[in-house]
């Protein structure tokens, strides 16, 4: 699309029609949370726009905290148009540990299940990336927390409720990861944890892959589980 076409497209600004556009292609998935946009010469060319109409438009989605930008590494979505930016319940005690870990299995087993009877190709193909990106990085001795969250959201995407994504995304991710940091500041994962953890992961795609969402919700309720008994094994909370 060239700014002549953009011109004639409704009301506002041509970087405002270039903001609601990327504003479009994020409420369709097009580009998901925690993933990146492409950069502003391709965005530039995606709609025979300028440079500077595009970074104006990437400017007013920094300040509505839809996007982060870092020099040198792109913008990146960090939450969906609309949604609301959640502050998470703080975590005071090994009692709140104990709820979280009760809520998150509900909402997690819920959308494991959903994703095992709505997943398409493109969903199982996202999966699989993101399992064996978490792969790599806790092979690589890392925290792997970042492609710990994507590879949820993965499951959760392919659920196709977006009721699933947002709460995981908004309210169990902020919590986990910041659990998973203190755990992670002395406890370093063994070869045979990081093997224990894949096996749970396997386990939850095998499930979705044969479509088999009473198989899925067990799996990641048994990994939930052994997630929490890890933390109480090594994180001195109080």
């Amino acid at each position: 699309m060239n700014e002549t076409l953009l011109q004639n497209d409704g009301a506002g600004s041509l970087p405002d029609r270039i903001y609601a556009r990327v504003v479009e292609a994020i409420l369709r998935g097009d580009f998901a949370p925690h993933n990146k946009l492409p950069t502003e010469g391709a965005l530039s060319a995606q709609f025979g726009v300028s440079r500077p109409t595009v970074r104006e438009a990437l400017a007013r989605l920094r300040s509505d905290g839809i996007i982060d930008s870092r020099r040198g590494a792109g913008s990146t979505v960090i939450r969906a148009p609309g949604s609301p930016i959640v502050v998470a319940t703080p975590v005071k005690s090994m009692a709140d540990i104990e709820r979280y870990y009760a809520f998150r299995s509900c909402v997690e087993m819920g959308a494991a299940a959903g994703a095992a009877e709505f997943r398409d190709a493109d969903d199982l193909e996202a999966l699989q990336l993101a399992f064996e990106a978490l792969n790599t990085a806790m092979e690589g001795g890392e925290s792997g927390a970042d492609e710990d969250v994507r590879f949820h959201l993965a499951i959760a995407r392919a659920s196709h409720n977006p009721f699933f994504v947002t709460t995981i995304d908004t309210t169990v991710a902020p919590i986990r990861q910041f659990i998973e940091l203190a755990r992670n500041v002395t406890d370093k994962k063994s070869l045979a944890r990081v093997r224990t953890t894949q096996a749970e992961h396997q386990a939850i795609v095998d499930a979705i892959v044969r479509r088999s969402p009473g198989d899925a919700a067990e799996a990641i309720r048994i990994h939930i589980l052994n997630a929490k008994r890890r933390i109480f094994e090594n994180t001195p909370l109080r």
